[in-house]
């Protein structure tokens, strides 16, 4: 299980490769935490305190969503609402929880599933 400073060592790693030959200054501008873990907003380090209606130096910057669980570093999409893809994360986990559920009761010959093997015979 991550902390959140493990996280940001994480994305702070991926936005270094990010800024790679183009030599930007990148940083880590906000974090906020979900209910997986946190997600990570990033930019160039000028726009940190960049005054309103200044346009950002960098485009293309989606933040990051880290899970504390399973140590994934998602990136998102600019195009589209950040609310949306994390309830689409969100829901990602409940199917891959339900998953590991029914699998573990396949494998302890949960009755339900032993019910189904018998009459498929």
């Amino acid at each position: 299980m991550l902390t959140e400073d493990e996280a940001r060592e994480l994305v702070l790693r991926e936005i270094a490769r990010s800024a790679g030959a183009a030599h930007l200054d990148l940083a880590i501008s906000r974090i906020e935490p979900v209910s997986f873990g946190w997600v990570f907003h990033w930019c160039a380090r000028q726009d940190i305190d960049r005054p309103a209606g200044r346009r950002p130096s960098l485009g293309g910057n989606g933040p990051f969503l880290v899970d504390r669980e399973n140590e994934r570093l998602i990136h998102t999409a600019t195009g589209k609402p950040l609310p949306q893809q994390i309830a689409d994360y969100e829901r990602r986990l409940r199917r891959e929880a339900h998953a590991g559920t029914r699998q573990r009761s396949a494998r302890r010959g949960h009755p339900n599933n032993r019910a189904r093997m018998a009459t498929s015979k």
